[in-house]
């Protein structure tokens, strides 16, 4: 599908949903997210940024602010990867698509079994808030930590770290 430059084109829902290039909060929160994360990477993933990911039973193909996927898939010449490959995607909302990562994405990730969704939501009526998401079981997920910038998020296995957001703008 041919995109206009600076847009990204996902199907949520089996809709084509285009949105135009993130804010320079959202970019500023998703780059320091995956510089934090690289320590804890472990041998033989990665984080990466632009990936579009299947989400199966859902007719959709999301494209995670970040996910951290296994290098190989990386280099396996197949254009999209199933999300459920995935041990961790991160969104970021920004306001013209909070609602889709609170709703569409979330049920969307569960399903696919993709073991941890941490969702940055940047713009929700009662301030900034963080949840970390895990433990997807028939495609609904448990809420594993919730707490709002300025928290360091406390990542389970396999990445067994917290993610310094003191510094993410509100």
């Amino acid at each position: 599908m041919d995109v206009p430059p600076g847009w990204k084109a996902e199907i949520i829902e089996g809709s084509i949903v285009m949105s135009p290039a993130p804010s320079k909060p959202h970019t500023f929160i998703a780059t320091k997210l995956q510089w934090r994360l690289h320590p804890a990477i472990p041998d033989g993933w990665d984080v990466y940024q632009n990936v579009d990911v299947r989400i199966p039973l859902r007719s959709g193909v999301f494209q995670p602010d970040l996910v951290v996927l296994p290098e190989a898939l990386m280099l396996d010449g197949v254009p999209e990867t199933q999300a459920g490959d995935a041990a961790l995607v991160v969104e970021v909302t920004s306001p013209g698509n909070a609602s889709r990562d609170r709703v569409e994405k979330l049920a969307g990730y569960a399903r696919a079994g993709v073991p941890l969704y941490l969702l940055v939501d940047r713009v929700p009526p009662m301030g900034p808030v963080i949840t970390l998401f895990g433990e997807p079981q028939g495609g609904v997920y448990q809420t594993l930590w919730t707490g709002k910038f300025g928290d360091p998020i406390p990542l389970p296995a396999p990445f067994e770290t917290s993610l310094d957001t003191s510094d993410f703008p509100g």
